[in-house]
């Protein structure tokens, strides 16, 4: 009967499995996303979900208890600083677990695990703005063109040199009707 037994032992012994989650939560708390194998980013999930609930009470014996976890101080001032402040209205479920594939080597299942609130494209906070200076709108029309998808601003540049490559091809054509009226006159 397996009574007792709910965590992933990971194929390890307790330390050692205690170092790998300690040295993959100092990971991602410094990087906000990381890449590992399915079965460490569930396990590394279930271990630092109740490590940023605590992080949240900025006390000192709050401090101390998550200290006793990492035992980094930069990913403490990390953690207690800019991501606590992040997922203070947040109730649970600070990291999403997205599975990437396969390992080439092994075969192995990969996942890539983030904090929810540091990825800008799921988070719902605007993006910085295009050097364009706003949003880039693409128009859905028929054909596969050089035309298709273009922007306003692209179109009107193509349109101004147009212009300028026709008003230099006329200017050309005068100079050459002058120059030939001129040989009649003599």
């Amino acid at each position: 009967m397996r009574h007792g037994k709910k965590g992933n032992h990971l194929g390890r012994t307790m330390e050692h499995r205690r170092a790998l989650l300690r040295n993959l939560s100092i990971a991602l708390i410094t990087h906000k996303r990381i890449q590992t194998t399915l079965a460490k980013a569930k396990s590394l999930r279930q271990h630092i979900e109740p490590i940023i609930t605590k992080a949240k009470t900025n006390t000192t014996h709050s401090r101390r208890v998550v200290f006793s976890y990492l035992q980094d101080k930069v990913a403490i001032q990390e953690l207690f600083g800019p991501i606590a402040t992040e997922v203070a209205n947040r109730p649970g479920g600070y990291c999403r677990v997205i599975r990437t594939g396969f390992r080439k080597g092994d075969g192995a299942e990969m996942a890539m695990i983030e904090l929810v609130d540091f990825n800008p494209e799921y988070s719902g906070k605007a993006k910085p703005e295009t050097a364009t200076g706003g949003k880039r709108r693409r128009r859905r029309r028929g054909g596969s063109g050089a035309g298709a998808g273009d922007t306003k601003a692209a179109a009107s540049a193509k349109v101004a040199a147009a212009a300028a490559t026709v008003a230099a091809a006329e200017e050309e054509a005068t100079e050459v009707v002058d120059d030939t009226a001129v040989a009649e006159e003599e």
